[in-house]
């Protein structure tokens, strides 16, 4: 919450010299225009690239030293062996017609594992599927 408020205020402070810039370069016909925008476009380059710097997304990286796969989860869920082969290969990023010429089934058939993984996960998107699988320690 700190950081937002100091980065407000860097943006009000730097438009407040902009404006009194404006208003010396009126009251100062000696101080050309071009001078008054270029100190202005490096004020506020420098204001996005000090801002765009600190504003960069921290990355959440998990690792798990033991990664064994919980059965007793799967058996709880009721997932079939076919449709962990399904999940496995979802998760490596494949797409359902890539997965259906890698198990040899069509893509229906794989549209089908993957709507009853979806139920079973309670989850409506692929990513949330490997997400919640990984979670759960069905998949690694």
């Amino acid at each position: 919450m700190l950081k937002t408020v100091f980065r407000f205020s860097l943006i009000i402070v730097a438009l407040l010299v902009l404006f009194q810039l404006s208003n010396a370069s009126l009251f100062i016909p000696s101080i050309p225009a071009d001078v008054v925008i270029g100190i202005g476009a490096l004020i506020l380059i420098s204001l996005g690239v000090y801002l765009g710097g600190n504003m960069k997304k921290k990355k959440v990286i998990e690792v798990s030293l033991k990664a064994e796969i919980n059965k007793e989860k799967i058996k709880e869920l009721g997932i079939s062996q076919r449709e962990l082969e399904v999940l496995n290969l979802i998760s490596e990023g494949l797409s359902n017609q890539e997965i259906g010429e890698q198990l040899f089934v069509s893509e229906s058939t794989i549209k089908t594992h993957v709507s009853s993984l979806f139920v079973k996960l309670d989850v409506k998107r692929r990513t949330q599927a490997v997400t919640r699988a990984k979670e759960w320690q069905v998949i690694t």
